[in-house]
């Protein structure tokens, strides 16, 4: 083939979540006193063979991580899948008086957000947005609209639509007081 006809295949772009993931992986691997290898090797035993090499480049963020090799990592690590996703801590610089602000962190898709609002959203209890302007029934029907579609049926009943029966607690009423960080 000549080169004219050849396709360079373009590089892969790393968003922000992929960085986190790097970074959480690591931080977990060395927090566990595991090696690259180790991992690697507990990788392989849950059927996802992963080498030491590419355990490497996934924590300098050099090598892109499937679905099947988060949740694999999740398993190894002995963590949830959303812990690799998202920053471990929501608690920010102090403001004037010492108290901790949130932090904020950039989620693929969705720009700068808190931390405790991705949080909340990966742990399916709050959209990630909630347009300060819209009015309480339509803030309700974005609430309710998120947990119907976000959340598994049977989680909380065994015979019931429970999907959103945590949502009585006034889970939107909550998101827009603001995230605590205490």
């Amino acid at each position: 083939m000549s080169d004219e006809k050849r396709r360079t295949r373009p590089a892969v772009q790393y968003g922000p979540t992929a960085g986190t993931v790097a970074s959480n992986v690591q931080s977990l691997r060395k927090r566990r006193q595991l090696s690259i290898y180790q991992l690697s090797a507990l990788l392989r035993s849950a059927g996802r063979a992963i080498t030491p090499a590419a355990v490497g480049k996934i924590e300098r963020q050099e090598r892109q991580v499937s679905v099947d090799d988060l949740m694999a990592l999740a398993v190894a690590l002995g963590v949830s899948p959303v812990t690799l996703l998202l920053p471990p801590n929501a608690r920010g610089p102090k403001d004037q008086n010492g108290i901790p602000t949130e932090a904020r962190t950039e989620v693929t898709g969705a720009g700068e957000v808190g931390v405790v609002s991705a949080w909340r959203w990966a742990w399916c209890e709050d959209p990630l947005h909630i347009d300060p302007d819209l009015s309480d029934e339509e803030a309700d029907r974005l609430v309710m609209d998120f947990l119907l579609n976000s959340r598994p049926i049977g989680l909380l009943s065994a015979t019931e639509d429970d999907r959103i029966m945590s949502a009585a607690a006034g889970t939107r009423r909550r998101g827009r007081r603001g995230p605590s960080v205490d």
